[in-house]
């Protein structure tokens, strides 16, 4: 069995922007919008409901706490592994766990839809939870499906795809609600976003069983029901390597999520307006992580995965200095354009390979539960150590010094990846999800 990380095959142009024309990238983009909606239901969407109904604002930001269920999906993600649903499991453990996840969030959505905040702020907020809790499993057969779904080769694309559905069924859902309320209320609203979970489950429906999926022998008692929860993470750490690997997931985007956290600080003090915030971050880029993301899938199929994740890693560092060029030089349209337009392009491109990268990692007995756990790992640290210390920075070093800092704050992932490769423990560590079998390389092209 031949490593797709360990033998990149050159391809043409064609042949690298094929794959996402292929149905198990198509496939992903439908997934990616059925994962986006849940998460839009209790962000900004519940947000402006909360406005509109003139609850407070202290409350309202209480409301994210919604979100922590996500951080810790991996704690049940072997459920969606391991336990067969009695008469869907017929239509297979993936197909089935996708149907019922996805009327589940459903149901959730169409609970925070009837919730009246004005009445009863508190079982609101505990349907926001159950979004997010639904949400949250509703991810981890998503991604399971596609990664089991698409071929080692067009995981770039794939998860390329997946991010281009995942921002179109976010902004769809949003947009949507916002247009019913108006007219019809955020009752109707709700209801009527509830749709946004039909195209994965009709995509699996369409599909069928991913045929990459690799099944364990069925176990009963309740040693085997431990073993089915312990399984995954037993697996993933008796690989060689896969503490350096672990260790690589943890911090290899603490420098980036730093920066990232304080850049709207960083344009109030600079003066700039909110036009201009409009025009040159959301505008200039949008398009910038638009054009990163197609870039990162048809790079990843040219080059193969690790030189991709190591270009990835450096584009990340040199954007946040980009920002310290631009704190130092004052306020500049042109230069935030280029700053905001290298940043997205850079998190694009490497949210495409790094998240292929993370998806090759899986065993495909364990899909679930290890790219929960990956996915998770990947954005603790950030979400804590960050949080908690960035603002502190900037008052101590100053905005300049403060995003030299991040880019330095990257270096160890960088200089730990390229030891990775040259050591061969990126190619040790992988896991079957990475490998091509005859047929897939077949598949692939010269």
């Amino acid at each position: 069995m031949s490593e797709a990380s360990a033998q990149p095959v050159e391809r043409s142009i064609w042949q690298a922007v094929k794959p996402y024309f292929e149905k198990e990238s198509l496939a992903a983009f439908f997934l990616g919008m059925s994962s986006g909606f849940p998460y839009a239901m209790i962000a900004a969407t519940l947000t402006t409901r909360l406005a509109q109904d003139g609850i407070e604002k202290s409350t309202v930001t209480a409301f994210s706490l919604a979100f922590l269920v996500y951080n810790f999906k991996f704690l049940w993600a072997w459920v969606v592994d391991g336990v067969r649903i009695p008469v869907l499991g017929a239509l297979g453990q993936r197909v089935s766990w996708m149907l019922v996840t996805g009327v589940l969030v459903m149901a959730a959505v169409v609970n925070l839809a009837l919730a009246n905040p004005a009445q009863d702020i508190w079982w609101t907020a505990v349907s926001a939870v159950l979004v997010g809790a639904a949400g949250a499993t509703f991810d981890i057969v998503i991604d399971a499906y596609r990664i089991e779904t698409l071929k080692p080769y067009q995981l770039g694309t794939g998860s390329g795809m997946s991010q281009y559905g995942w921002r179109v069924g976010a902004a769809a859902a949003g947009a949507v609600a916002l247009f019913v309320a108006a007219r019809w209320g955020w009752q109707a609203a709700y209801i009527a976003c509830a749709g946004f979970a039909l195209p994965a489950m009709l995509t699996a429906l369409i599909l069928g069983e991913p045929p990459r999926r690799k099944v364990e022998i069925a176990r009963k008692g309740i040693a085997e029901m431990w073993r089915s929860a312990a399984g995954p993470f037993v697996e993933f750490f008796k690989r060689s390597g896969a503490m350096v690997v672990l260790l690589f997931i943890l911090v290899h985007k603490i420098g980036d999520t730093l920066a990232n956290l304080t850049l709207r600080l960083l344009f109030d003090d600079l003066g700039y307006t909110n036009d201009e915030i409009v025009i040159y971050d959301v505008g200039v880029g949008f398009w910038a992580l638009i054009i990163g993301v197609f870039v990162g899938g048809v790079i990843y199929a040219r080059m193969g995965l690790k030189k991709s994740v190591l270009i990835s890693l450096v584009l990340m560092a040199v954007s946040n200095l980009s920002f310290a060029l631009l704190a130092a030089a004052g306020k500049s349209n042109l230069g935030m354009a280029a700053a905001i337009g290298f940043e997205n392009f850079a998190s694009g491109y490497g949210g495409v390979v790094v998240v292929a990268y993370f998806s090759a990692l899986c065993d495909l007995r364990f899909t679930a539960a290890q790219y929960a756990l990956i996915s998770a790992a990947a954005s603790i640290v950030g979400r804590v150590l960050t949080g908690t210390t960035a603002g502190e920075l900037i008052e101590r070093f100053g905005y300049v010094n403060f995003y030299v800092l991040t880019t330095f704050a990257a270096l160890p992932g960088i200089v730990l990846f390229w030891w990775m490769m040259r050591t061969g423990l990126v190619d040790a560590a992988m896991g079957t999800a990475g490998s091509a079998d005859a047929e897939d390389d077949a598949r692939a092209g010269p």
